[in-house]
């Protein structure tokens, strides 16, 4: 499976759930296909993105 095949089967999932990706992520994403950027770089991407803040009572 190419990384393209692997991200529309990805989205097509995430759209069985009836949510949609992002415009910026959906970029994100091709981008990772033209192989600008790498997986790794996504995932720090969706990391700084979406990472929880720790409370301060954790």
């Amino acid at each position: 499976m190419t990384y393209a095949q692997a991200w529309d089967y990805a989205i097509g999932m995430i759209k069985v759930d009836g949510l949609e990706p992002t415009e910026d992520f959906k970029e994100y994403i091709e981008k990772e296909k033209r192989g600008e950027v790498t997986m790794e770089d996504a995932k720090r991407y969706l990391d700084k993105k979406y990472k929880m803040k720790e409370s301060a009572n954790a």
